[in-house]
């Protein structure tokens, strides 16, 4: 095996446009998102979901402030890129038929490498969203998280070209806080191998910038050419919830309309992989790789690497509104926290976690009550998913929550997972189902089944979904979100 093995790079189709939409001659549907007007898959899920849209306009009774006097944050757009593919609506029913997308590493030769399976991303494109100079040159986080973020635009109905056109928005208060736990990890492996093997003047001269984590969010502003507050945060794998709980900061604090939130890793490659197998981090089950990812089995071994991106278009109640924007869901608030107690493992007795959910709920003015879904951290490891569930048992029992880990079906994407999980919490608002947990063969001791989603899909009605997101470092992240209501509750 090389060393440093180089996946793939990204292709591209075409140059950059401002709207595929506009050019292709897709409509919108019902939903949001993109449609084809000659047909195909996308089409076909987007005429069966039972999504619950509002198209917003200025006209009623709505308030446009919170229970705190601080502006309302909506949902208007959503984008991501995993091993389900780059298409949000393909991705989510996939999810509730409980399809894994854990498979055998295809990119490269694992050798001697303990785990050799993951949620790899196997036929990435990146389409008109990126020309070909671009998409050759950058790391694959860096086009995971642009793809992601123009689809979520897409979807949004924004428009940020042409100045005279409908959906128009104010660049300089737009913004941009798209975040990675890892940053360009195949970028600084290539130069690493390059100056022990070649020297260094065979050195790619972009290693840095495109190995630094905020170099995905800058050029993503870049391209689209938002003005607005433009950073990136690093909280391990609480990355997501972090930068979207800060774009409500900024968007309330009328430091922006709207901010491109969430976060993107590209981790499957022989340095993220090795690294993470020699912390016994990762699970083994090479015979069996989509049995492998198995929160809450006693028989879990460890957490199954993937990749991806996930970014969200949060925008203000006001200003979506006032461009008739598509409505998805609202993000009602969160909180965050430090355990303070050791490097990777967390605190037994989950005060850390527990403060966080209570903080959330406490500033969101929502119930505990109230929450009947939640998208649990929960990576298949031996102490974190008894840690955090224990806390999520007793607080959450009486409301009847259902409980569901999407790390099962398509592996944990580092930073990028919560960005990705907030879609899936915003899909299963819209569509009034939730997907299954798949390989629950053998509840651990203390696993209380009937909180669990089941192995096949379940209808619910989401009244608030919490999304819980934890990082090496004793980062801990809650983030509510609920179906929009011009009134607020």
């Amino acid at each position: 095996m090389p060393l440093l093995a180089r996946a793939s790079a990204p292709v591209a189709r075409g140059a950059p446009v401002a709207s595929r939409a506009g050019r292709r001659g897709e409509r919108v549907a019902s939903n949001g998102s993109s449609e084809r007007s000659r047909g195909g898959r996308s089409a076909t899920l987007a005429r069966r979901s039972r999504a619950r849209v509002v198209v917003a306009n200025a006209s009623g009774d709505v308030d446009l402030l919170n229970h705190r006097g601080k502006k309302r944050v909506v949902i208007t757009g959503m984008g991501a890129v995993t091993a389900h593919g780059d298409d949000v609506d393909a991705m989510y029913e996939k999810l509730l038929r409980g399809e894994s997308a854990i498979t055998s590493i295809e990119k490269w030769d694992t050798g001697e490498i303990g785990t050799k399976f993951a949620g790899e991303i196997k036929d990435f494109q990146c389409g008109e969203y990126m020309n070909k100079k671009q998409a050759r040159r950058v790391d694959p986080y860096i086009a995971y998280m642009i793809v992601a973020a123009k689809r979520a635009l897409e979807n949004a109905r924004v428009n940020w070209n042409d100045e005279a056109g409908e959906h128009y928005i104010d660049k300089s208060l737009s913004g941009c806080l798209i975040g990675s736990a890892m940053g360009g990890m195949q970028t600084f492996a290539t130069a690493t191998e390059n100056l022990v093997t070649v020297g260094h003047r065979k050195m790619n001269p972009f290693c840095i910038p495109f190995a630094i984590t905020n170099m995905g969010s800058a050029l993503t502003a870049m391209d689209v050419g938002f003005m607005g507050p433009n950073y990136s945060i690093a909280s391990a794998c609480a990355t997501g919830n972090f930068c979207i709980l800060n774009s409500v900061m900024h968007i309330q604090n009328g430091e922006a309309n709207l901010m491109l939130a969430g976060a993107s890793d590209a981790a499957v490659i022989p340095i993220g992989m090795a690294g993470f197998s020699a912390a016994k981090a990762l699970s083994t089950r090479n015979d069996a790789p989509a049995a492998a990812s198995r929160p809450w089995d006693a028989n879990r071994d460890g957490f199954v690497m993937g990749e991806g991106a996930g970014v969200l278009v949060l925008e203000s109640l006001e200003s979506a509104l006032a461009r008739g924007a598509p409505i998805l869901a609202e993000v009602l608030g969160g909180f965050a926290t430090c355990d303070a107690h050791h490097m990777t493992e967390p605190r037994p007795d989950g005060v850390g976690v527990n403060m966080a959910i209570d903080k959330a709920l406490e500033l969101a003015n929502v119930k505990a009550d109230d929450v009947n879904y939640i998208n649990a951290h929960a990576t298949s490891t031996p102490a974190g998913d008894l840690a955090e569930l224990r806390v999520l048992q007793k607080k959450f029992k009486a409301s009847g929550a259902k409980i569901n880990s999407t790390k099962s079906l398509i592996g944990h994407l580092l930073g990028a997972a919560s960005a990705v999980e907030a879609v899936v919490c915003i899909k299963a608002i819209m569509s009034g189902e939730v997907h299954p947990n798949i390989n629950l063969e053998t509840p651990d001791e203390g696993v209380d089944t009937s909180m669990l989603v089941g192995s096949t899909r379940e209808k619910l009605d989401v009244k608030v979904a919490l999304s819980n997101s934890f990082g090496f470092g004793g980062h801990n992240s809650a983030v509510l979100f609920a179906p929009y209501k011009p009134k607020r509750v």
